[in-house]
């Protein structure tokens, strides 16, 4: 189990890559990668006892919801703020 911090490293930096993509897709696929980075960092959070990063964790998934979500075309074609 407590391997599982090497593949959320991994995923976290790959979800940052393509984050910070100008291509809608690939920023779209960049957070559901940080979203699975969240849920490695959770379960190797719980293993380690380390609660404060479970929490953390947590917070991010929330912001990378609302980021996934605010990177999706509108509607009326007006940015989403």
């Amino acid at each position: 189990m407590n391997a599982t911090q090497w593949p959320a490293m991994v995923v976290t930096l790959l979800a940052a890559w393509l984050v910070a993509s100008q291509n809608r897709r690939k920023r779209n696929w960049g957070f559901w990668f940080f979203m699975a980075s969240n849920v490695l960092w959770i379960v190797w959070g719980w293993h380690a006892q380390a609660y404060a990063l479970i929490v953390l964790q947590l917070g991010l998934l929330a912001l990378n919801l609302r980021g996934a979500s605010k990177n999706e075309p509108s509607v009326d074609g007006k940015s989403n703020t």
